[in-house]
């Protein structure tokens, strides 16, 4: 099959979700065309992106600018050069009275970004605003496929908390599949009126055979290592750790607490640190490639996950952190959150708390610290869940017959 991917940045850290479909899609003896509206503004990088050569499989959409002026000369010169490159396209694009939520300069950088035409067997669309243009961009014959639209977190919370309940009208209607990362967002599409037929669960997964299985057990010297990974933005709720281990400091002064990520919120972070005089126990380390994250994970003792619903309604899907935490054996401490608890099993695989609530963050990690002989039994729960429901192969697998299904016309 030939697929193309709908990103909106790439390649990124924080998303191997991602970058393990397109890797797992290639090895399985498919091509592998990604259009991002941007490329990721850091110079680290997963080694598959390398050994996969995936940056000349990339294009990008053209820099909108932000002075008025500049945008429209971009426009201007958008218009003139695609009017000789893809006449049709443009003059059906010219008739359509209405967009929706994608601007007009988005979608004439998107008509640029593509071939002569872009013929392929699957558009993959991850985040739904990606589907939304995707349908726009086949209806003016700027690409032909089947579309199919995975949401994540951000586009079924906030974007729809922004933008209304019906921003995916369009594409609810026009879109061939969706596959919601949880069962959680499922209900979510349907209940915006997404036609339940169409929806099929499909997680996020990663590739259980890196990650060593290692039962975690109480160190001699008395020491525990904490780790969250995780970008530094305020779903991740960070701040709330970084206090509930603040609280336990005091009786247990042997702590060490690692959070591996970068992100606007790095600095008042590091200034909570400060603040609370926590400076020799928590140290926040910047961005790690997935073999750094490896690596770390080897190192840890219990991985903390402290996710909340943001101000303006954001959410995550199911972090592929406690996925690689489960793999390798740790027992985890998270939150009620969006589709986390169909991923940790409160009391089996680790423990979930109500989000924000640094009191509960605290005394479900004194427990941890006071019953160590239960990290090893947990750490086997999750190991155990995370290859039966999580395991990328299985998953890419998946992905594949539904693909297929889709193009045999079995799904629509």
């Amino acid at each position: 099959m030939k697929i193309a991917f709908f990103l909106n940045r790439f390649p990124m850290l924080s998303q191997t979700f991602v970058l393990n479909q397109i890797t797992g899609l290639i090895d399985r003896g498919h091509e592998v065309d990604i259009y991002a509206i941007r490329p990721e503004n850091d110079t680290k990088m997963h080694a598959d992106v390398t050994k996969y050569n995936l940056l000349n499989r990339t294009h990008y959409f053209r820099d909108i600018p932000s002075n008025k002026l500049l945008r429209g000369v971009t426009v201007v010169s958008l218009l003139i050069k695609n009017y000789y490159r893809k006449p049709t396209s443009l003059l059906k694009f010219l008739r359509f009275s209405s967009y929706g939520k994608i601007s007009v300069v988005k979608i004439l950088c998107a008509i640029d970004a593509f071939p002569a035409k872009g013929v392929y067997d699957i558009i993959q669309c991850h985040f739904g605003p990606n589907g939304t243009l995707a349908v726009i961009l086949r209806n003016i014959g700027v690409i032909e496929g089947k579309i199919v639209t995975t949401f994540h977190g951000y586009d079924i919370s906030s974007y729809i908390k922004k933008n209304g309940d019906d921003v995916y009208k369009n594409l609810f209607g026009e879109g061939d599949i969706f596959l919601p990362i949880s069962e959680r967002w499922k209900n979510t599409l349907i209940e915006l009126g997404c036609d339940e037929r169409k929806i099929f669960v499909h997680r996020m997964g990663i590739d259980t055979s890196k990650f060593l299985f290692s039962p975690r057990n109480h160190h001699d010297n008395g020491k525990v290592r904490l780790l969250t990974i995780c970008r530094l933005v305020e779903k991740k709720g960070v701040r709330y750790a970084i206090r509930a281990v603040a609280k336990v400091l005091g009786r247990y002064p042997y702590l060490e607490y690692k959070i591996a990520g970068d992100g606007p919120l790095k600095i008042q972070l590091e200034d909570l640190i400060k603040e609370l005089n926590i400076q020799d126990n928590v140290k926040i380390l910047g961005w790690k490639n997935q073999e750094e994250i490896v690596e770390l994970l080897k190192d840890t003792d219990i991985l903390i996950a402290p996710s909340i619903t943001g101000t303006d309604g954001e959410q995550e899907g199911i972090p592929v952190a406690l996925m690689e935490a489960l793999a390798q054996g740790l027992p985890v401490l998270s939150t009620q959150h969006s589709g986390i608890p169909e991923l940790i099993r409160d009391g089996e695989s680790g423990f979930l708390v109500r989000e924000g609530d640094v009191d509960a963050l605290a005394e479900r990690l004194e427990f941890f610290l006071v019953h160590p002989e239960i990290w090893s039994k947990m750490g086997r729960a999750g190991r155990e869940h995370a290859e039966k429901y999580y395991n990328i192969d299985t998953l890419n697998d998946r992905l594949v017959g539904l693909y297929q299904e889709l193009l045999a016309g079995k799904l629509s």
